[in-house]
């Protein structure tokens, strides 16, 4: 590449509260418009805000996570509130109570992976807490029709987490998205669901191009902010495209930084293009001042340490932990990790139970899993306990249970919800005693020398043709076990 890309992403996350952030109204998805308002989310005369105590605890957990400062002793510990100011018709009080130099957390940091397993760590340069607006719906018929308002979300408490300009691809920020995401959701501080709105992503990007003037220095061109983004894919290929778009336009106009102003555009997902929607303010356009109506808010060092010493296992230190104490390769570990809490809880009792880590990282990666994805169901949707589970592995490394027959099992213990017991009796299944093996695997030997004389010319594998036999006179019997028997017997003929 003759440039590199240079991304800052910017993530708003509403908080898991059941009230608002200034008042007492709820936050449930899906109301009818405008019925989830009051004075105080409609900026009314005369309503006064107060703050919702609970998202100033969760937005604080959330920095502690990110080894943020919660807030900033250079701060003397206080956060305040700021009203920003600009006008949209989903922002009734035309203006948003947000925080300007004082945010409630900053300057911390997230560690990634990167595709070729390096890891990365994204700086983080602040986390503050506002109030959501309103969602405007537009008629996009071309009829001509109205465009109407609905309230509901106004006040919503809202994270927004700034990255530094860490990022150098739409790979690495999918990366740091999907990471940021599960911490959020094994932090329980939101549900995270980008198409209900919860996690919105905006993403800053420019370019670091050869600069023959600049003695070695890269030049860098106009930055642009990419909206509309609905899904972390979405983010990849906005980045991308973007890239390129910026290289072209330098190429053609060899603008820098300073020289046109700062652009925001809109990703169209159909097109797979940015498209542009107006030129972005600076923080002199939006006149914050200090909210008169809202006191500043205290952090202590004791409530922070609070809350660093209840803080659940993260996905990071559980990870190595998979790997440490249960033997899994990072792989396996990552895999369980990323699909969230509950299926690591889910794995981490079936290992217990069933004594055996690796098999039950087996059977959840490979197996439940693809029952979930495959039918859409949740963990919980497909109906097979942890304990179910382990006692189907027990059986299995014990030999009761035979390896050719376990998937059947498995899928007749969710079918018939039931356990490994009734799937097995179900399925005519019986254990095969040892002595009633090695028995059988006699009579086959001397039916068929040829294949004995062969596996004694040193070709084992003829001993495959016996399995299908045995399995004819027993159709219990593990054709690991008989080929293990055979050539075990055979050894003994030679001797």
């Amino acid at each position: 590449m003759d440039y590199q890309t240079i991304v800052g992403l910017e993530v708003h996350v509403q908080l898991a509260t059941q009230s608002k952030l200034f008042c007492g109204c709820p936050t449930t998805f899906g109301a009818a418009p405008n019925t989830q308002v009051c004075p105080v989310c409609l900026g009314l005369p005369g309503s006064l805000p107060v703050i919702n105590a609970r998202a100033v605890e969760l937005a604080r957990v959330v920095g502690v996570a990110l080894d943020c400062e919660t807030p900033s002793a250079e701060h003397d510990n206080y956060t305040k509130w700021d009203r920003k100011q600009y006008f949209y018709p989903d922002l009734p009080k035309g203006y948003q109570t947000s925080q300007f130099d004082l945010p409630i957390t900053e300057t911390g940091g997230l560690d990634i992976a990167l595709e070729d397993g390096q890891p990365k760590r994204v700086r983080i340069t602040r986390a503050h807490l506002e109030e959501d607006a309103g969602k405007s719906l537009h008629d996009e018929s071309g009829a001509g029709g109205d465009s109407v308002i609905d309230l509901n979300r106004a006040g919503t408490p809202l994270l927004e987490i700034v990255s530094e300009p860490d990022l150098r691809s739409g790979a690495e920020a999918k990366a740091y998205l999907e990471e940021l995401k599960l911490l959020l959701t094994y932090l329980a501080v939101s549900d995270c669901n980008m198409q209900e709105g919860s996690l919105r992503v905006d993403a800053n990007v420019n370019l670091h191009v050869p600069d023959p003037a600049g003695g070695g220095k890269p030049a860098a061109t106009p930055i642009v902010e990419i909206k509309n983004l609905n899904s972390f894919r979405a983010v990849e290929r906005a980045i991308e495209y973007e890239a390129q778009r910026q290289w072209r336009d330098w190429q053609e106009t060899g603008r820098r930084l300073g020289q046109a102003p700062k652009q925001t555009r809109g990703w169209d997902d159909s097109a797979e293009v940015t498209r542009p929607q107006r030129e972005k303010e600076e923080s002199s356009d939006y006149r914050y001042f200090p909210c008169p109506d809202l006191e500043p808010v205290v952090t202590t060092a004791a409530e922070v340490e609070r809350l660093r010493s209840g803080m659940p296992e993260l996905p990071a230190a559980l990870r190595l932990r998979l790997q440490a104490d249960h033997g899994l390769s990072a792989y396996d570990a990552g895999v369980i990790v990323n699909q969230g809490r509950d299926l690591a809880d889910y794995f981490l009792a079936v290992a217990q139970q069933s004594g055996d880590a690796k098999q039950s990282a087996n059977w959840v990666t490979q197996h439940v899993l693809r029952v979930m994805n495959a039918e859409g169901k949740t963990l919980d949707g497909v109906g097979l306990p942890a304990g179910r589970l382990a006692a189907m592995i027990q059986k299995l490394t014990a030999g009761d249970l035979p390896s050719p027959r376990a998937r059947e099992v498995f899928e007749t213990m969710i079918a018939e919800d039931t356990d490994c017991d009734a799937a097995m009796k179900s399925l005519g299944i019986e254990a095969v005693d040892e002595s009633e093996l090695v028995a059988l695997c006699e009579q086959l030997l001397d039916k068929n020398p040829k294949i004995v004389a062969d596996v004694k010319g040193g070709n084992e594998k003829a001993v495959g043709a016996l399995i299908g036999q045995a399995k004819k006179h027993n159709p219990n019997a593990d054709p690991g076990r008989v080929r293990a028997i055979c050539l075990e017997l055979i050894a003994q003929r030679d001797a």
